[in-house]
């Protein structure tokens, strides 16, 4: 029989509570402050982080892991008897993790079968596919199974993003195709979609305020037209207008689910970062119920 383990990164912003309950193996990137560097989630905490940011001369930067990194990753799980190890990364074009995982995959392939995805999503989204394949392979789902429920979860995930300020996005070279929204900065309250792996513009509201109501509408627009919206997760780097946020949603969406955004994501969107993740549509097919 195939035991499955779920590999991804800590661009992911699974909690350490999180990766354990799912048996998820979160392999960290890096982010320094000048020359000073920490390993994320192991030598610097995501509230250490934000206060570090905030005094901080200089904007932070990420390193990806190493492939030595993921094959040491790889190898130990299959130490443990790991069969196939399903590892879903954020973007390839955000990041250089993808092709370090892609390598260190082809490294062991005669201990133990790696399946890479390209999840082309960030932070809750990709946390979405990781928990939601991890407790399909938990649940004893063939590898078929798991696959299939990953490729559709890819398909469907969308994030979200209300942003402070662009320019730890400009300056971390990850802003896309949102480049068109620097001209404007000063004025908006920029909202950035993460589309095909790549920073969009969504939309360009005057507040924060009209902000939040229109991502509450763009939901209410992808439930009704993809008959529904499943696991849905809320986060926030030490955005002091959460709650308010929230308040907006919880009119029409239970917001059970909420998670602080990390060092590897809030190095490029900044301070104060708010953003959302939902898969659109029903639960897919190979997904285990929740309660």
């Amino acid at each position: 029989m195939n035991q499955i383990r779920i590999v991804t990164d800590s661009g992911s912003d699974i909690s350490p509570d999180v990766a354990a309950e799912n048996q998820i193996t979160v392999v960290p990137l890096k982010v320094r402050f000048g020359t000073k560097e920490y390993t994320d989630h192991k030598d610097i905490t995501v509230e250490q982080f934000y206060e570090i940011m905030k005094t901080s001369a200089e904007l932070p930067a990420t390193a990806a892991p190493s492939q030595g990194t993921f094959e040491e990753t790889f190898r130990s799980l299959a130490s443990e008897g790991a069969t196939d190890i399903i590892c879903v990364n954020m973007s390839y074009k955000l990041s250089a993790t993808g092709q370090a995982a892609v390598g260190a995959a082809s490294a062991v392939s005669d201990i133990v079968n790696v399946h890479t995805f390209d999840t082309n999503m960030v932070s809750a989204g990709l946390g979405i596919i990781a928990v939601e394949t991890a407790r399909a392979a938990s649940a004893g789902r063939t590898l078929e199974e798991v696959r299939s429920l990953t490729e559709d979860l890819i398909a469907r995930t969308k994030l979200f993003g209300v942003l402070n300020t662009l320019e730890n996005l400009a300056k971390g070279g990850r802003i896309g195709r949102a480049r068109a929204m620097l001209g404007s900065a000063l004025s908006i309250k920029p909202i950035v979609e993460v589309i095909d792996g790549e920073v969009i513009e969504a939309a360009k509201p005057r507040t924060r305020r009209r902000a939040f109501l229109w991502i509450r509408d763009q939901m209410l627009r992808d439930r009704e037209h993809a008959g529904g919206i499943s696991h849905f997760v809320v986060g926030h780097g030490v955005a002091e207008d959460f709650e308010d946020f929230c308040a907006v949603l919880s009119e029409e969406f239970d917001i059970s689910e909420k998670h602080m955004v990390g060092p590897i994501i809030g190095t490029h969107a900044g301070p104060g970062i708010i953003g959302l993740s939902y898969v659109a549509g029903p639960p897919s097919e190979f997904a285990v119920p929740r309660g």
